[in-house]
């Protein structure tokens, strides 16, 4: 059974973009190998997102975006579906007591939940994890 670990967009798009990628993002892709990797239900709007502001500013073309998506296809990344009623209470609720945004707080409740650590670059999530007591992914 492999071990698993909570990813966060600001690790998966270092993947994407090589002005973002750094000594950690590398380290946490080449997890993947002996990882699995979770992320709730925004992700998959979350990358694309991304995608398409980079190929409307001109850093990606679609062609890099459908290349990119097909990588990410191919790796152990499982999305967790949450309902509404969690979403709009529990979610929120945690969002509201650390002081980040939802899409945040569904990376960390995910992370709570399930008691796995957390891959993230974005400062705000490190501080609200550190908060609650949910750790960094390190990749042992």
């Amino acid at each position: 059974m492999r071990k698993t670990f909570v990813i966060d967009n600001s690790v998966v798009m270092a993947w994407c973009f090589e002005d973002q990628a750094n000594t950690y993002s590398d380290h946490v892709l080449d997890s993947l190998e002996k990882f699995e990797a979770v992320v709730p239900a925004i992700w998959p709007l979350e990358v694309g997102n991304v995608l398409l502001v980079a190929e409307r500013k001109k850093k990606l073309t679609e062609a890099d975006s459908i290349r990119f998506l097909s990588l990410l296809n191919k790796l152990p990344i499982i999305v967790d579906q949450e309902s509404p009623e969690r979403i709009w209470g529990e979610i929120i609720s945690l969002a509201r007591h650390t002081q980040i945004s939802t899409y945040d707080a569904s990376y960390l409740d995910l992370a709570m939940r399930s008691d796995f650590p957390i891959a993230t670059q974005d400062k705000g999530l490190i501080a609200a994890a550190k908060r609650v007591n949910v750790a960094l992914f390190e990749g042992r």
